[in-house]
């Protein structure tokens, strides 16, 4: 038996975890005391740091579940009250990934997503894929460039912005998230031949429904690790009010305080600093529409 054995979730399914550690891959189970009480959230999950014990048989007991810097929730309701489900904990940065065209860039739900981002305090990267298909990208996504987000523009056709792209995983734990058809599979098959025909693999389970045994997994990559986390499309605003939203759009909430009114919807009130940065051609219109439709709850 070996004690105190440090390591990492790399994937976790029905109570049983998977540890990387310096002893190669060691299946565990919660030690009993972690278990006790009635739990809010999720004890363990993807991407945990922890302490192990490794028994005689090679298996392997969680002894200490190290604290989350940050972490992807969804909130599950329940009889008992709302259950946290952690979707992925201490990611470094997610990867949003949309198509230029094919499927026609959903920006709306990459605004959704910058939001639950920003709110998480979680570092973002932005992948233009299918530059090929458009004679413009920076023309769709260039106004993500302009207020910070750092954005690659890729293509697997002409393999445009790969190394730029591997580079920026090297080394993290990464979210991976995109609506279907964007090629996120594609993309890391690129990088790493077989990775995205895993990822994918996952992926399509995750999705099949409540009743379908979820695995969650992340991938090694180059010192780092890939997870695709579907479940963003499912996470919602749910802990955010609707006067808190300017606040995760990098363009506006440095204007906020110089607005006349300290309840200022920035939609129609007089000497709203908003509304003059967006007359002066300094806010995008498209964000400011997002803006307004997700303080409203329409997203």
């Amino acid at each position: 038996m070996k004690e105190n054995i440090q390591g990492l979730i790399i994937k976790a399914q029905s109570g049983f975890f998977w540890v990387e550690t310096g002893e190669g891959v060691i299946i565990c189970q919660l030690r009993g005391k972690l278990k006790q009480g009635r739990a809010k959230g999720d004890i363990a999950a993807l991407g945990d740091k922890v302490d192990i014990t490794i028994l005689e048989d090679g298996s392997g007991v969680v002894e200490t579940v190290h604290e989350r810097k940050q972490a992807i929730v969804r909130l599950d309701p329940r009889p008992g009250g709302v259950y946290q489900q952690v979707l992925l904990s201490n990611p470094n940065q997610a990867v949003f990934v949309f198509a230029c065209s094919n499927p026609a860039p959903r920006l709306k739900m990459l605004d959704r997503f910058l939001i639950i981002a920003e709110k998480q305090q979680i570092p973002v990267t932005i992948v233009a894929n299918k530059t090929d298909t458009v004679d413009d990208p920076r023309g769709i996504f260039g106004m993500y460039e302009e207020i910070g987000y750092r954005v690659i523009y890729t293509s697997t056709i002409n393999k445009s912005g790969l190394e730029e792209l591997r580079a920026q995983l090297s080394g993290k734990i990464s979210a991976f998230a995109g609506p279907s058809g964007v090629g996120k599979s594609s993309l890391l098959n690129a990088l790493q031949p077989g990775l995205g025909l895993a990822v994918n693999e996952i992926s399509t389970a995750m999705k099949k429904g409540r009743h379908t045994t979820v695995v969650r997994q992340m991938f090694a990559f180059e010192g780092g690790y890939v997870a695709d986390t579907p479940g963003w499309k499912s996470l919602g605003l749910w802990d955010t009010e609707p006067e808190e939203i300017d606040a995760y759009f990098p363009e506006l909430r440095g204007l906020v305080e110089h607005c006349q009114f300290s309840d200022c919807t920035h939609q129609h009130e007089p000497g709203c600093a908003v509304l003059t940065a967006l007359k002066a051609g300094k806010i995008h219109p498209e964000r400011y529409e997002s803006f307004v439709r997700l303080r409203s709850g329409k997203e």
